[in-house]
């Protein structure tokens, strides 16, 4: 992870720079799925209750500039600064950016009363605990490309660290155990 590239979002009047966010994301994530990349890992900087309005991707110079040859943002460059790929600065923390999940979900709770594995008295429980517990990471509302559906992918910031790990990251360029360049 030498290198990295922004993605910022301009302020628009009609469309909220989360709106932007989710779009860029699904696009970017359309991109490393046709190419099947494992060494582009992203982040937030500008994150604190949402993710913000910048997208920070990271890997070589050499696959940040393929990334950038490529039309992937199609409608949303228009809403976008996208910087050249540029060396990560000296002297830098890292840290692992990855996806949180809830362990409690609708769906999961369809599953167990499909199954016969809870009772209707046992089904009010779950979903009151499961409003208790939601997550209140950032996130990005992605539409599912097999089935159209919406869902969210809750980002999770790992502590800082001072030496960088290597690993792959995952089409949504997450990682459970790579770091990428924090600053």
């Amino acid at each position: 992870m030498e290198y990295y590239l922004d993605i910022k979002i301009l302020p628009d009047p009609e469309f909220q720079a989360t709106v932007l966010m989710n779009a860029l994301y699904s696009k970017f994530h359309k991109t490393l799925c046709e190419r099947h990349s494992k060494n582009i890992g992203i982040s937030f900087p500008s994150y604190q209750v949402t993710l913000g309005n910048v997208l920070r991707l990271h890997g070589s110079s050499i696959e940040l500039d393929k990334l950038q040859l490529g039309e992937w943002l199609g409608g949303t460059k228009g809403y976008c600064h996208i910087s050249k790929a540029k060396p990560v600065p000296e002297n830098c923390q890292y840290r692992i950016v990855s996806r949180k999940q809830t362990t409690m979900s609708n769906s999961k709770l369809e599953r167990l009363i499909k199954r016969g594995s809870i009772t209707p008295e046992e089904a009010k429980q779950y979903k009151a605990k499961m409003f208790t517990k939601g997550l209140d990471n950032p996130y990005v509302e992605l539409t599912s490309g097999s089935n159209g559906q919406r869902h969210r992918r809750y980002i999770q910031f790992g502590e800082l660290l001072d030496h960088p790990i290597e690993g792959e990251f995952d089409q949504f360029g997450l990682s459970k155990t790579a770091t990428i360049p924090w600053f």
